[in-house]
């Protein structure tokens, strides 16, 4: 008894010290996943703050100044958070219509497979190529029309900017339009070709059918067959039926790849539905709010309660509109947030004003007179760095979450690769944006660092993902301190703001807009 008992003992002991190495192994690999992803938010950081940096203390903070004097700190929070808001919904839009458009092309050639790495990797490269060139160019021309025409002309330039992509979304959607009535003709065709290929094989089968039934007949009757006759009939008929299964293999696994690629293409084809509805919709109510409140300032009803309590209700009243359908669809939920968003900062415009007034009340009271003019000076100096800073913010938010909410929503067989794709994307992406900062300039930087944030989302969004999905608690918690440790490591350690991207990433990654 006592050896079974030893062994049985050694057993357990196996399997115990097996199953731990395997969770051991599990959560490093795990961790270092979101390490990776941690990693490409945190190599952000450092480029968005001098950028921000530029920003503010550069030629681009008079014109902004002076469009506090003309629009009020209302007015020009909210023109300048539906800019940056309505460009970051643009470029993360472009990114992926044109990786989903790029994959439908890549998967309607032949020559490719749905599982190619090529397919997947041409897509990645597409997507970040796209938003970081649209977002390059929106920022560097609203660079230029703001230090041309100054804040004000942003209003045209948002009405502008809104007909011309309910002028793109239109052609598109004729384009799909008539691929569709293309697809129906070509499917037609494609199963007349495939019920003739089904009648010419059962003709064929019956055929064979006949001719064994008729050779067999014939050994039959036959009294002089000899056995080997009979085994080179029997091996006739084995190649013949082992013939017949792999022609019906290859046809189960054509018609199985067919429809794979069906569902496919009609799934790219709602996304490109899906954000192109969010590039043309989702910046029409900020567009609204931005140019009712900008227009009482312009008109000299600048006062700050007035046109706030016209701001809120118009706020609440469009939300309430939107929020009130029976089908909330993905441009409606975008367009609330950016426009509470836009809400937000244009309240936190109002407010470093204030804070600038109530500053110099308390100067005079101790004593320290100042006069009128630099009390103004000040309040406008204050309420554009805080318009600036926080449109800033909240543009970088917004891009991360979308990211993470393309990221979140892939397979999870390709997670991992995911992971890894989109930060190598964002390295690549910062040092392309570094080396072409003096061609771009500020704007064109700016916007172009959109590209990157996206990417950095992505991964981090696949992350999170990967962390949701895991089926034990250890592989969860490794990828969430993964994460973090590589973020806080290379973000020079700015616990609230990378504390923040991760809990947007998180969030936005479990949203389906689908």
């Amino acid at each position: 008894m006592a050896p079974s008992w030893k062994s049985k003992i050694l057993k357990i002991a196996f399997l115990y010290i097996r199953d731990h190495k395997s969770a051991v192994r599990e959560g490093a690999i795990y961790f270092v996943l979101g390490a990776v992803g941690g990693c490409a938010l945190g190599a952000t950081v450092t480029p968005v703050h001098q950028t921000m940096t530029e920003i503010i203390s550069g030629s681009l903070l008079k014109p902004v100044m002076d469009g506090v004097r003309t629009v009020g700190p209302l007015g020009l929070g909210t023109l300048l958070g539906a800019t940056a808001i309505s460009t970051t919904m643009a470029s993360a839009a472009a990114g992926v219509t044109v990786a989903a458009l790029v994959t439908l092309l890549l998967i309607t050639q032949k020559k490719n497979k749905l599982t190619s790495g090529f397919v997947w990797i041409t897509t990645g490269v597409a997507a970040a190529l796209a938003t970081t060139s649209c977002g390059a160019a929106l920022g560097f021309i609203i660079e230029k029309h703001i230090m041309s025409s100054g804040v004000v002309a942003l209003l045209w330039a948002l009405g502008i900017f809104t007909l011309l992509k309910a002028f793109i979304h239109t052609v598109v959607q004729l384009a799909f339009r008539e691929r569709q009535c293309c697809s129906i003709f070509a499917t037609q065709t494609e199963q007349q070709y495939s019920e003739r290929l089904d009648i010419l094989e059962a003709e064929q089968r019956e055929k064979v059918t006949v001719e064994i039934e008729q050779v067999m007949i014939a050994f039959e009757t036959e009294k002089s067959v000899n056995g080997e006759n009979a085994l080179d009939f029997r091996v006739a008929w084995e190649a013949q039926r082992q013939n017949r299964q792999e022609m019906e293999k290859q046809r189960r696994k054509a018609r199985e790849m067919t429809l794979e690629k069906r569902s496919i293409q009609e799934r790219l084809t709602n996304v490109v539905i899906k954000y192109l509805e969010l590039l043309t919709l989702s910046s029409v109510p900020m567009t609204v709010t931005a140019a009712v409140t900008a227009g009482f300032g312009i008109f000299g009803f600048g006062d700050y309660r007035f046109v706030f309590v016209v701001l809120l209700a118009l706020v609440l009243c469009m939300a309430f509109m939107l929020m009130r359908l029976m089908h909330l669809k993905f441009w409606m939920f975008t367009a609330c947030v950016g426009m509470f968003a836009t809400f937000a900062i244009a309240v936190l415009t109002v407010h470093a004003g204030q804070e600038v007034l109530e500053m110099s009340v308390r100067m005079r009271k101790a004593g320290q007179l100042l006069s009128k003019e630099n009390i103004a000076a000040s309040m406008d100096h204050k309420s554009s760095l805080e318009a600036i800073a926080s449109g800033f913010f909240v543009s970088k938010m917004f891009q991360i979450a979308l990211g993470a909410m393309v990221g979140g929503l892939l397979d999870q067989k390709v997670l991992d690769k995911v992971i890894v794709g989109a930060s190598v994307t964002t390295i690549a992406l910062l040092s392309i944006v570094e080396t072409s900062s003096i061609a771009l300039g500020i704007g064109g930087v700016t916007g172009a660092l959109l590209g990157a944030l996206g990417a950095a989302g992505v991964s981090m969004g696949a992350a999170a993902a990967l962390a949701l999905q895991c089926s034990s608690w250890v592989g969860t918690i490794s990828i969430t301190a993964g994460m973090l440790s590589g973020a806080l490591a290379i973000g020079n350690w700015e616990i609230t703001n990378i504390g923040l991207q991760m809990l947007v990433a998180y969030m936005f990654a479990i949203i389906n807009p689908y």
